[in-house]
């Protein structure tokens, strides 16, 4: 008996270890003190959000078919608001103008303000089976929130880039209560 539960316990720490080197990783989370999330759910709201792309995802694949690819799999793992990403540019530039940019295999001295501001990006070379963005939400000029996360996947349907795409949505837009502007005279 006892070496059984030893062999069960060596199981469940084998697959937890196996789960655990497939999932994403998230770091360098940031928010401007403007960021608001009821503000991005207004904004987006039954309608779309422009998404930005840049730099190489699957280093050796078409950046046009990843493109093609990864968006089903941000749209079935978008944040809570009903909203439609698209990589369509409109016919005149809205103001506010909210957008996401993500920037695969970013350099390392890349900034969230410059990006925001400019729209120029610097990219390193990617690392084959390793899937790394520098996720942005742009307000304007104004970065109001950015991560860093990457996975081990193979390609753009692979079902650890949901998995990232999901986790990076859940971070960049935050419901968290203690991320709300403060006001001074709301109490609750």
């Amino acid at each position: 008996m006892r070496a059984l539960k030893t062999i069960l316990a060596g199981l469940i720490g084998v697959s937890a270890l196996s789960a655990a080197a497939g999932a994403a990783t998230l770091g360098g989370v940031n928010y401007a003190t403007q960021y608001d999330f009821r503000e991005f759910y207004n904004a987006v709201d039954g309608k779309s959000l422009r998404v930005v792309l840049a730099g190489e995802a699957f280093p050796g694949l078409s950046p046009d078919d990843v493109a093609a690819r990864l968006l089903p799999q941000m749209q079935a793992n978008k944040p809570r608001p009903p909203l439609t990403f698209t990589y369509s540019l409109p016919a005149e530039m809205p103001h506010p103008n909210y957008r996401m940019v993500l920037v695969f295999n970013a350099a390392n001295d890349l900034s969230a303000d410059s990006v925001c501001a400019t729209g120029k990006t610097r990219v390193r070379p990617g690392t084959p089976g390793r899937m790394t963005v520098f996720a942005i939400y742009c307000r304007n000029d104004l970065a109001l929130s950015e991560l860093t996360g990457w996975t081990d996947a193979s390609g753009p349907d692979d079902p650890r880039v949901g998995q990232l795409f999901k986790q990076v949505f859940a971070e960049l837009f935050s419901e968290a209560l203690g991320l709300r502007p403060q006001s001074g005279t709301d109490i609750r």
